[in-house]
């Protein structure tokens, strides 16, 4: 679940001991300062009876949560286009050893879509890896690597891939026209690559008539996720949707319709990012299922809270300082690569 701002009300906090969320996604709105945020996700991990998942989309460029309080990393398509690996690794540490520092367990990242178009307006701009799943496979395979260094999982998204869209799914429900064939030839390149590094999978909300003639979202599709991903492709990790508050999935269903759907599909978790009282319904609609249909989500998260850091006992004000120095260092010698002055 999503939270509204920086601290939590007391009605807040009630409703996290109450449902006992899974995990926590933070955003700007969320962000005030870096002791701030360290003390809101201590508070979370204080209210949590299990230890929360605690995730963020930390990718580097635009997608950087954590610029409103530090410095901006350097996006994947421009660390792509210093082509320098080294570069790419160091990103992966960096933000490894950032996110550690507050308490997150789980990035949001690496986007394993590759972006043939570099400026299509699919939601991807700047945060792809390459313009050919074989730059994505190294450069965003480095990344992950380096960041699980330091502790913190990561997430390949956005299943089974957004490369094709036509429009951002944070507004509508996205046709993407690629045969099965043609997608096993490209988009799964990339994704078969992270099966057995990436903790998780998020899956988007693309519409895929290779699967589906009608209109009907990938997040919430069993021959999609557990047919094809968990089946198929073999995947043993988390299942997670992309956020269910998109407009592409939330002006056709209501939050209860979609868990439904969603968990039916083979997903392990699902994700409301903005409004507390979805998440609420969640719950509820999660409390009415059978064991049954709950078991695999449940084994999955069992297994992957196994490996999930926790929060370090104080904030270190010093760390945070010089990760923020070489988090510029690293931004700038990127933007200069190649550049003899």
């Amino acid at each position: 679940m999503g939270l509204p701002g920086p601290t939590l009300s007391a009605g807040a906090r009630a409703l996290i001991k109450r449902i006992q969320p899974g995990g926590f996604i933070l955003f700007g709105r969320n962000i005030a300062a870096p002791r701030q945020l360290f003390d809101l996700i201590a508070e979370l991990y204080a209210l949590s009876d299990r230890t929360p998942i605690i995730t963020i989309d930390q990718e580097g460029g635009r997608v950087s949560r954590l610029k409103l309080i530090g410095e901006e990393p350097p996006s994947a398509d421009q660390l792509r286009c210093a082509g320098d690996l080294a570069l790419v690794r160091e990103h992966g540490e960096l933000t490894g050893r950032l996110l550690a520092l507050f308490g997150f367990n789980l990035d949001l990242a690496p986007v394993v879509d590759y972006a043939p178009v570099a400026d299509a307006d699919n939601s991807l701009r700047g945060r792809c890896y390459g313009a050919t799943p074989d730059e994505v496979i190294a450069n965003a395979g480095l990344f992950l690597d380096a960041m699980k260094a330091q502790g913190v999982l990561g997430t390949a998204k956005h299943f089974p891939g957004y490369t094709h869209c036509g429009i951002d799914p944070h507004g509508d429900l996205p046709r993407v026209d690629r045969t099965l064939a043609q997608i096993n030839a490209g988009e799964m390149r990339t994704f078969r690559a992270f099966t057995t590094s990436a903790d998780a999978f998020m899956v988007g909300h693309g519409h895929f008539p290779a699967w589906h003639a009608a209109p009907f979202p990938a997040s919430l599709s069993a021959k999609i996720i557990r047919d094809f991903l968990i089946k198929d492709l073999g995947y043993q990790g988390l299942v997670m949707t992309d956020d269910l508050e998109m407009g592409a999935v939330a002006i056709r269903y209501g939050a209860k319709r979609a868990t439904q759907l969603a968990i039916g599909a083979g997903e392990h978790m699902v994700m409301f990012c903005h409004n507390p009282a979805c998440a609420e319904i969640a719950r509820d609609t999660l409390a009415m299922m059978t064991a049954a249909e709950l078991r695999p989500a449940l084994s999955a998260l069992t297994k992957i809270k196994q490996k999930l850091i926790t929060i370090p006992a104080t904030f270190d004000a010093g760390q945070f300082k010089e990760l923020n120095a070489r988090i510029k260092s690293l931004r700038e010698r990127t933007l200069n690569y190649g550049n003899s002055s």
